[in-house]
């Protein structure tokens, strides 16, 4: 398996330790899970049925503002 060797400061190896106690994992296996997440995000299975799966009469569109109200922006 290839290695990645990085250069960080005192006070994020600390968090990144923490962190990784705090999960039960290696700091290696801590710091693949948080690359992997970046370059390749997953959502948790079935969240694309989370969508209109509340009925909830509290739950409305707001009313759109008019923009008349909105500050005067500097022209630039």
């Amino acid at each position: 398996m290839p290695q990645i060797s990085l250069y960080i400061d005192e006070s994020t190896l600390r968090k990144v330790e923490g962190a990784a106690s705090r999960q039960h994992v290696s700091i290696s296996k801590w710091v693949a899970e948080q690359i992997r997440a970046k370059v390749e995000p997953v959502f948790p299975k079935n969240f694309e049925n989370l969508f209109g799966s509340i009925s909830d009469d509290t739950f409305s569109r707001p009313v759109e503002l008019n923009a008349g109200f909105d500050t005067r922006r500097e022209q630039l």
